[in-house]
């Protein structure tokens, strides 16, 4: 998934036109990246609407291909709109509307152009979650998605500039948790575990990544809405979906 090795990591508008304005040579790993960045809440869209693994496979398979690749989503996307993932959703409600109007197979995946989602992990591929409408599932599943991808990229950050104990005061303190629901050890604990002098320090270091995550979570924001207010408007969004 994701295109000969280049890494993109956010749906760049300016990365939606040079696509758009490539029609003779589409940019292969351009409309790869959106494949990986969003096949997944698609495919959750489609698992709650009711069908099953198989089924939401073909069907994710078939809007890329049909939809994004090979039709004119990519040239009608327009960014004084807004958001580009409301815009794929609103073009994947049509898709599959008319999937079932016409009852057509749908059309094989040609070589070279999108890897089959066979090739990814089973356990990737995740379950409907209860309570949940289709639309809720996709963007509660691209929020998640997001939140992975910033957390492993500050990790990342802080660990080649030699300073991954930043990283781990900050999961031990902040992080762990919310993802396990328990209350988080004191400060004066974490600096017993790492070494760190006093706790006024390992504050500082606690706070500073937490600037890190929240000005690198803005700068892809940024990247996929069309002005700095859509950016306010997106992390309101994220802690909605979440609540």
């Amino acid at each position: 998934m994701g295109g000969r090795g280049k890494a993109f990591l956010t749906t760049h508008w300016s990365d939606i036109k040079k696509i758009a304005a490539d029609d003779d040579t589409p940019n292969h790993d351009l409309l790869n990246h959106l494949l990986k960045k969003y096949w997944k809440p698609v495919y959750c869209f489609l698992r709650q609407k009711g069908y099953g693994n198989e089924r939401a496979k073909d069907l994710t398979q078939g809007f890329f291909q049909e939809v994004v690749l090979t039709g004119n989503l990519i040239q009608s996307a327009n960014q004084t709109r807004g958001r580009f993932r409301t815009f794929l959703l609103a073009a994947l409600e049509q898709y599959i509307k008319r999937v079932h109007r016409k009852e057509t197979s749908l059309k094989r995946i040609p070589k070279g152009k999108i890897c089959h989602l066979d090739q990814i992990d089973p356990v990737e591929l995740p379950e409907p979650m209860d309570g949940l409408t289709a639309e809720q599932s996709f963007n509660y599943t691209w929020v998640s998605d997001l939140l992975d991808k910033m957390l492993e990229e500050v990790q990342a950050i802080y660990c080649s500039q030699g300073k991954a104990v930043y990283w781990q005061l900050f999961a031990d303190r902040i992080l762990q948790p919310i993802m396990d629901n328990t209350s988080a050890p004191s400060v004066e604990e974490i600096c017993e575990k790492y070494g760190v002098e006093n706790t006024a320090k390992a504050s500082n270091m606690i706070i500073t990544v937490k600037r890190r995550f929240r000005a690198t979570l803005r700068r892809h924001l940024r990247q996929s809405v069309a002005s700095n207010t859509e950016v306010e408007e997106e992390l309101k969004e994220l802690i909605r979906i979440f609540s």
